[in-house]
């Protein structure tokens, strides 16, 4: 269920475009309109194959999709590493009803910029769409500079990675099958390797103002 909410204060800017993928008609409906009200023109779409034929696709700043596409083989997760391969760079937000740590896993680990849960308001999916869409897009290749001098393990750069998504300690050792203890240990190891003092430095590190 989509919470639909009337906001008055939306601003007014040159539309961009939003590529829309949900397999629920009255959802969908409800998400392009609201959309169209807080300044995106939508390309609305009942499933991920559909999607990826949009002659727009090229030009979307931006991505909404279900996790679950009932209507189509591809789910939301299946649709990013499409949209990379058609060389499509916009940020992703996965929606779904299901936030369970798996699926946020694997929704990060594809690639997903935000994982949206349902139900939420269409206000809420505007403030995530002003969030993603602000973020430098050179923000990977500053990651991967870091992380490559540091010469971190593997599970160092998965821990480095998560953190940078902005999740905490707790956060990740449950997704990873650790304990929070565990968890700060690696980035104790990753800070070390980085010559940074803590979090703040880190991400000071990776993204210099």
């Amino acid at each position: 269920m989509i919470n639909e909410r009337s906001d008055s204060s939306a601003p007014r800017t040159t539309p961009r475009l939003v590529l829309l993928v949900e397999d629920e008609p009255d959802a969908r409906t409800i998400l392009a309109r609201r959309l169209q009200a807080f300044g995106w023109n939508c390309l609305a779409h009942a499933n991920a194959e559909s999607a990826l034929r949009d002659p727009e696709l090229r030009y979307v700043e931006a991505v909404v999709a279900d996790v679950v596409l009932g209507d189509g083989r591809m789910s939301g997760i299946d649709l990013i590493s499409a949209l990379r391969r058609e060389e499509v760079r916009a940020p992703v937000v996965l929606v779904t009803a299901f936030a369970d740590t798996p699926r946020l896993k694997a929704a990060l680990n594809a690639g997903a910029s935000f994982l949206l849960e349902k139900p939420f308001t269409t206000e809420a999916l505007r403030l995530v769409l002003d969030k993603v869409t602000t973020v430098d897009i050179d923000l990977a290749r500053l990651v991967n500079k870091a992380i490559s001098r540091a010469r971190l393990t593997r599970k160092e750069e998965e821990v480095a990675r998560l953190v940078l998504k902005g999740l905490t300690s707790a956060e990740i050792g449950a997704m990873m099958g650790n304990s929070e203890k565990t968890i700060k240990q690696h980035l104790t190891q990753v800070y070390a390797k980085l010559g940074v003092a803590g979090r703040a430095e880190f991400f000071h590190l990776v993204f210099p103002s």
